[in-house]
């Protein structure tokens, strides 16, 4: 479906506006990308080469076609779970791994293939081997441990990490809603206020300790902003109604409005800590002639 295009430079666009620097950042690039689809062709080429092969050659092919596939699709997903992991300062390995799990199948789906073309064993052996380390070279293995900020306990972080999940679950679920109406100017809007939501998330992830002031936020407030956004999403496919279309955006200023406010109070907040922290310790080094 076409969709129109909308920019500052656009007809009814406004030329003096300065582009959004938050809403620009905010901007993703899929993690997975041209190199991980292309994972996706050996096994579309090997199930066609296999039909004419005969009973057993086709089972073969089809066998290792399903099993180069499904390791492409594994690889996919992890280099996706990786930048997300990446992206954060708080974070928790993933629970299931996904790219090492493909790099053995992709080695298994060749060694099928080549088994299939009648090598011998050791041929076969060789070769899913040669595959799975490449494959290993090539996206590297699965993130194996948690990445903790120093200074703040286990349990603490585990809280952070749950809570930040569940958010960017919210936001992601907001966008998607957004997404089926092929509206820029709608999915502009939600974006800016997924920055807004997602600078409150990067603060706590600095500081765990303010995780209890931005948990309502981050919880309750974003899983209410994702039931409404879909039911405006599908109210408005159905009618395009242009009063609960400003309602919705209405909603968004709000929340982006008392997020923003909240989150710089947290960081006014740890300003005032780290400024009384620096004030008791002078005191002590001037009460102790240093």
């Amino acid at each position: 479906m076409a969709r129109r295009y909308g920019g500052q430079h656009s007809p009814g666009g406004d030329p003096g506006a300065p582009r959004d620097p938050v809403l620009h950042e905010d901007r993703r690039v899929d993690a997975a990308g041209a190199r991980a689809n292309l994972l996706f062709g050996p096994g579309v080429v090997l199930a066609f080469t296999s039909l004419n092969e005969g009973a057993t050659g086709l089972v073969l092919g089809l066998a290792g076609a399903t099993v180069l596939t499904l390791a492409a699709w594994l690889t996919r997903e992890g280099l996706r779970a990786h930048a997300a992991y990446d992206a954060r300062r708080v974070a928790r390995r993933p629970a299931l791994p996904r790219k090492m799990p493909g790099a053995a199948l992709t080695g298994l789906g060749i060694g099928i293939a080549a088994h299939a073309n009648g090598d011998g064993l050791l041929a076969c052996a060789l070769f899913a081997l040669a595959a799975a380390g490449l494959h290993v070279a090539a996206f590297g293995p699965d993130p194996l441990r948690d990445k903790r900020a120093a200074g703040v306990d286990t349990f603490q972080q585990d809280r952070v990490a749950r809570v930040v999940d569940e958010a960017e679950a919210y936001l992601d679920a907001m966008r998607d809603h957004v997404a089926k109406l092929k509206d820029r100017r709608l999915e502009g809007r939600v974006m800016q206020f997924q920055a807004t939501a997602r600078r409150m998330i990067r603060t706590v992830e600095q500081d765990p300790r303010d995780l209890a002031g931005a948990r309502k936020f981050l919880g309750v407030y974003l899983m209410g902003a994702r039931d409404a956004t879909a039911r405006f999403a599908a109210h408005y496919a159905r009618t395009g109604d242009a009063t609960a279309r400003a309602d919705f955006e209405a909603l968004l200023g709000d929340l982006e409005e008392n997020f923003a406010a909240r989150t710089e109070k947290m960081l006014l907040d740890d300003r005032s800590d780290m400024e009384v922290e620096i004030k008791v310790l002078r005191d002590r080094l001037q009460r102790e002639g240093l």
